[in-house]
């Protein structure tokens, strides 16, 4: 089996997906063009913003494509490609694309709300407010492990003070990428620039980044770019989404289908081997092909954070619910495609059926950029497109994350807002400013820990905040009258999985607190948020369970209850 032949069935499976299975979900929930969506009747120029489906297409696509489809498929390559390529596919057609349509097309039946709020709708303030403490952990778990992993990759000196002119560059193009998305935000939201108009100037500024970025590198050690990250996605959390995390999600999409568009044409002329077994067992190193394949490769086949950024931004841009599908269901196969290329990328760099040493992102980006070597490009130069590229999906990520962050903490002080509006302490904490800091400075101090500790919490939290969402969006389905069989077996498998995870990684650490090898400064944390977790997710689904078992003949949606 070869790279080309894995792309191939790749590509033909998801397209089909959509065309059809995509279009069934279309079909059947109702997606009505005429009907007006939140961002066009709420419009208020700060989170409720029309946008264009292809600005909108790329913010998605560029906040949902982290490090997650690089990370989690290099990692779980050690079962061999055979169990990862089938969970991508298999999981990202009947699972994530699925979770990702219906979150987002839930929230906009529901004004643009967050899934919190459709829980507290038909379950009650108690199981909202625990789903939100959920996902301010979970906000605080992305923006702890993709910091890490983006200091990394702009970090100019390594560990014996050598300069790394590569990494220089990288975190030079990216800084760069700011002021460029500042720019390009003004112009296309003041001068109302068409999509095409928009596009242009977009490419240009990303070539005018590169180069600069090439020639004017910026050393940096990686303490520094810890503090540096932090403070940049602390004021992207709080001003206008149309101002710096729309344009610079939209732009940063042009490099991410840049660099998928290299890779993709590197597998097609090189037809790379994949040089590791297609199965090599069921428990390599004392991880069990059920559940860590699960959890491991989280984005690419299913991912929870998805549905925060389909309900947290996505549903409040849409401009026309046509634009739905394409926007939910497609922006997640092309991010199968992504995690796809991964799974070729690091068989690629096998030797005698061994993995290649390296974090993932570096093996991701050596082996792209010894595709484009073999038709003639200059490796370092291409080298540092890739890694550009991987920073760009990871920071992306933590823009869209710590407004994400923000939010959900800003919303669990609102639930009793008419009883405490007038308390000091609410109105400080509700404001923008201390909601970002009281969720980035616990992210600031896990990120310490580096991002291989805080991995497999993130991705068993993740695919919990997936099942929770789920049997979240499976409640107003059933509530409002709309077919919800799709989304049953997801549901079901994905609390299976999550939960089995959680309690495997509490038994462990308890192991080790037995055996005298617990570290009281890693494993303490990871145990405490493991419970934490791990309660609060059997308590929502409980709570969701309850009233989806419940006949009720009430067919009215929460909004129209409401007025």
């Amino acid at each position: 089996m070869n790279g080309l032949q894995l792309l191939i069935i790749s590509i033909i499976t998801l397209s089909l997906a959509y065309l059809f299975y995509g279009r069934f979900l279309a079909k059947k929930w109702g997606i009505d063009p005429s009907r007006k969506t939140p961002a066009c009747e709420l419009e208020d120029g700060q989170e409720y913003v029309p946008t264009s489906p292809a600005v909108l297409f790329g913010h998605e696509f560029a906040s949902i494509a982290g490090a997650g489809p690089i990370n989690g498929p290099i990692i779980a390559a050690m079962f061999g490609w055979l169990p990862a390529l089938l969970w991508l596919l298999f999981g990202s057609v009947f699972f994530g694309a699925v979770h990702d349509f219906v979150s987002l097309y839930t929230s906009v039946q529901n004004k643009g709300k967050s899934i919190g709020y459709v829980i507290e709708c038909y379950v009650g303030k108690a199981g909202k407010r625990l789903f939100l403490i959920f996902v301010w952990l979970f906000s605080i778990l992305i923006a702890a492990a993709f910091a890490d992993i983006v200091a990394g990759t702009f970090a100019g000196f390594d560990a014996e003070g050598i300069r790394n002119k590569i990494n220089a560059s990288v975190a030079s193009s990216s800084s760069l990428f700011i002021i460029a998305a500042i720019v390009l935000g003004f112009f296309i939201r003041k001068r109302k620039a068409s999509g095409l108009a928009s596009g242009i100037i977009a490419v240009d500024l990303l070539i005018i980044c590169i180069v600069l970025g090439l020639f004017f590198p910026i050393f940096m050690e990686k303490s520094v770019w810890f503090l540096l990250i932090f403070i940049y996605i602390f004021i992207a959390s709080i001003v206008p989404v149309w101002a710096l995390g729309q344009p610079r999600n939209y732009l940063n999409s042009f490099l991410l289908m840049a660099m998928m568009l290299s890779a993709f044409i590197g597998v097609v002329f090189t037809a790379p081997p994949i040089s590791i077994p297609a199965f090599t067992g069921f428990n390599i190193k004392g991880n069990l092909l059920f559940p860590s394949l699960f959890v491991t490769i989280a984005c690419g086949a299913i991912s929870g954070f998805h549905s925060l950024v389909t309900t947290g931004a996505a549903s409040k841009q849409i401009r026309n619910e046509k634009h739905m599908l394409p926007i939910s269901y497609g922006a997640m196969l092309v991010e199968t495609m992504v995690a796809v290329l991964a799974v070729i990328a690091v068989g690629s760099l096998a030797w005698n059926g061994k993995l290649p040493q390296g974090s993932p992102p570096v093996i991701f980006a050596t082996a792209v950029s010894g595709f484009l070597s073999q038709l003639g490009l200059p490796h370092e130069a291409s080298f540092v497109i890739v890694s550009l590229a991987v920073s760009a999906f990871v920071l992306t990520t933590l823009d869209t994350v710590a407004r994400l962050g923000r939010l959900s903490f800003h919303e669990l002080l609102s639930i009793d807002e008419h009883k405490q509006e007038n308390k000091l302490w609410v109105r400080i904490f509700k404001n923008k400013a201390v909601a970002s800091c009281v969720t980035l400075i616990p992210a600031f101090l896990l990120s310490i820990m580096g991002y291989e500790k805080i991995w497999p919490l993130f991705g068993a939290a993740n695919q919990l905040l997936a099942a929770l969402t789920l049997i979240a969006c499976t409640l107003f389905l059933k509530k409002t009258g709309k077919r919800f069989y799709m989304i049953v077996v997801p549901t079901v498998i994905m609390l299976v999985v999550t939960y089995t995870s959680l309690s495997l990684n509490i038994i462990k650490k308890i192991m080790l607190l037995l055996n005298g090898k617990f570290n009281p400064a890693v494993d303490s944390i990871q145990i405490c948020i493991s419970v934490m977790l791990l309660v609060l997710g059997i308590l929502v689904a409980v709570s969701c369970a309850k009233k989806l078992l419940e006949k009720d003949e009430n067919k009215k949606t929460c909004i129209k209850d409401k007025l």
